[in-house]
């Protein structure tokens, strides 16, 4: 999931050496989620973060380079920030809750999700999307299993939780259909929940 965008440095700041490979990798980011990864430019990406293309030049040899690193960004701060932060949860179908409640209202990381998987047949996109998904995968299972379900069970739950994730990201800004309402998307949520998570830890 995406951290809060900082604002862009200044000239100033690329004068005084203070603008960095994640300053640049986050504003790759940015632009995905606005324009899509085919959008990731050196050109307007020094635009936007006001500095010139020679700070560019610093950092990374070229714009694949950088799409790579903007794509480690991603994977490391949904490692660190989301997995880290439930690991804190004693309980496992507290910890799914929390999880359901946490990837339902990072919009911004939806976004940039769902224009990766429309950019799957880069070759610096899919072993990213192929290890994010295993991963959740991995976790879900694990958290079914903990939550008491047998092992098909778990693997069949966990998958039918992020099909419905990804199908939903589909439905919703692939296929342009209209966004639910508030409190229609709390219930669309708390539904899922109540499907999905075991009601009771085994005995």
């Amino acid at each position: 999931m995406m951290p809060a965008t900082s604002p862009p440095p200044s000239p100033r700041a690329e004068r005084n050496g203070r603008l960095s490979a994640e300053d640049w990798a986050q504003a790759a980011l940015d632009q995905i989620a606005e324009q899509g990864v085919a959008a990731v430019a050196v050109e307007p990406l020094a635009r936007r973060l006001g500095v010139t293309k020679g700070s560019f030049y610093w950092h990374f040899p070229s714009r694949d380079a950088l799409l790579v690193a903007a794509l480690e960004r991603w994977e490391k701060v949904e490692q660190e920030q989301v997995f880290g932060h439930l690991e804190a949860i004693a309980d496992p179908r507290e910890r799914l809750r929390a999880l359901f409640e946490l990837v339902a209202h990072e919009y911004k990381a939806h976004i940039i999700y769902s224009e990766l998987l429309k950019a799957l047949d880069h070759p610096a996109v899919q072993p990213v999307i192929g290890r994010v998904s295993e991963r959740r995968l991995d976790y879900l299972t694990a958290s079914f299993r903990q939550a008491g379900l047998g092992r098909l069970d778990a693997q069949n739950r966990a998958r039918l939780a992020y099909a419905a994730y990804v199908g939903f990201l589909q439905l919703n800004l692939q296929l342009k259909q209209a966004r639910l309402q508030h409190d229609e998307f709390e219930a669309y949520v708390d539904h899922m929940m109540a499907t999905l998570i075991p009601s009771e830890l085994p005995r």
